[in-house]
């Protein structure tokens, strides 16, 4: 049965960003796997919690599946809808038109990927894998990462802001709301995690420069903190990279991302780290202003609270506030975030010139942000606890069955689940019920 809105278009479910990372992968890229966890986050223990989320309820997947991404999702009217959308939305062509014209002719429509994922209702400790997602034909390696983004539509930050990448919710304000305003939100070009540690960690300066070279008329925006954010400032854009920088003009920016550690204390060492490498001026009240070819952008825990105790903290450094610019995503439209219980979705592995390549990202201002490496699996122990395998270790017969069942493949939805059964998988089961009443 289809459940599917008609005006739903999966090619602007997405975040902006996204839209531009089939550009900055590595040449001859032929797959990308990534997969999707609650990171296990070590807390101070002398700090106390009324609650602590240790474990995760799995379920909701197969509803997504149904309603956004199996059948013919793409369409010729589809495309060139999204097309028109991201002309006005990033005031340049940067859509990849030709990657989904090509699954329209090749699969009718339908999404060449593979999802694989744990039983709906599984209760599983965080830290674990819960689901991967990978490409299935080579030429559709930059589909995986697209999918990560549910967009069921957030509009209303539009009232306020005009700089979004929701790109669901302009879709919501011209459909249901109607504006004059042809274009209510626009973006730019950025990186994300995946296309920068998809080169591999002795190749971060590659994937940067790569990346700038793509996009020399318009504000780029780079997170660089995939292993070393201050190196990366340092060494990389200060020095390696400097020439290039220095060459973009006020209307094409490189945005400096940092996206891991206290937020006050990264904002303030980056601005110390490329104010020595970049020569700032002065502006008429007295505070620092870079030079107009590099930015910094904030998005990492962002909320009401954190913008302001940045803010004073730039104003008590005598950095000015044109320096930066801030986003916030889930915190600006929900609350509710996955940060409660630290979801991530991330690429750890990649096919380069036939090469298959283990890939994570390890902040070095933040431990709990290191992403697993390489193709997943998971297992149950012996004793009854769950183990994520990494670096296709759990291929070895030694460690059991893989608890991921593939659930998608190429458009179809291969296996699904009862809500009874998606009930049962979440009962407690009398040995562990035994022990929380003991």
């Amino acid at each position: 049965m289809e459940h599917r809105d008609a005006d739903f278009n999966i090619m602007l479910a997405t975040d902006s960003y996204k839209v531009t990372h089939y550009k900055q992968y590595p040449p001859n890229t032929s797959k990308v796997y990534s997969y999707f966890e609650c990171r296990e986050k070590r807390t101070d223990p002398t700090k106390s919690r009324k609650v602590k989320y240790d474990k995760t309820v799995f379920y909701g997947l197969q509803y997504i599946l149904h309603k956004y991404l199996k059948g013919k999702v793409v369409t010729p009217e589809k495309i060139q809808e999204a097309k028109e959308v991201y002309r006005e939305h990033f005031q340049d062509d940067v859509f990849n038109e030709k990657g989904w014209t090509y699954i329209l002719e090749k699969y009718n429509g339908h999404l060449p990927i593979e999802i694989k994922a744990v039983p709906e209702g599984s209760v599983i400790p965080r830290g674990n894998v819960l689901f991967t997602v990978e490409s299935t034909d080579p030429e559709c390696y930059w589909l995986t990462n697209w999918v990560e983004t549910a967009g069921i539509g957030a509009s209303a930050h539009l009232v306020n802001f005009k700089g979004t990448d929701t790109v669901a919710g302009i879709g919501v304000i011209k459909k249901y709301y109607g504006t004059k305003d042809p274009v209510p939100g626009f973006s730019v070009p950025a990186a994300e995690h995946s296309t920068i540690t998809a080169w591999g960690k002795d190749h971060e300066k590659d994937a940067f420069e790569h990346i700038i070279k793509q996009f020399p008329s318009v504000p780029v925006s780079i997170v660089s903190d995939s292993y070393d954010i201050y190196n990366a400032c340092e060494k990389i854009w200060g020095e390696d990279l400097r020439g290039l920088i220095e060459k973009r003009s006020a209307d094409a920016p490189l945005v400096v991302r940092p996206d891991s550690g206290n937020p006050l204390d990264t904002v303030l060492k980056v601005l110390e780290i490329l104010g020595k490498k970049f020569s700032p001026e002065e502006n008429s009240k007295g505070f620092k202003v870079l030079p107009p070819y590099i930015r910094v952008i904030q998005g990492d825990g962002v909320d009401i609270n954190t913008l302001q105790e940045i803010v004073e903290g730039m104003k008590e450094h005598r950095w000015s506030i044109e320096n930066i610019a801030f986003g916030s995503g889930g915190a600006l439209l929900q609350k509710l975030t996955r940060d409660l219980l630290n979801c991530s979705f991330k690429c750890s592995y990649v096919v380069t010139n036939g090469l298959g390549v283990n890939v994570f990202k390890d902040p070095v201002a933040d431990p709990n942000k290191r992403s697993k490496k390489g193709r997943l699996s998971l297992h149950r122990t012996q004793s009854g606890d769950f183990v994520t395998l990494e670096e296709g270790k759990g291929d070895l017969e030694e460690y059991g069955v893989d608890l991921l069942h593939t659930v998608f493949q190429n458009g179809k939805i291969v296996k699904t689940y009862t809500f009874d059964e998606v009930r049962d998988n979440a009962k407690l089961k009398e040995s562990e019920l035994e022990e929380l009443l003991h």
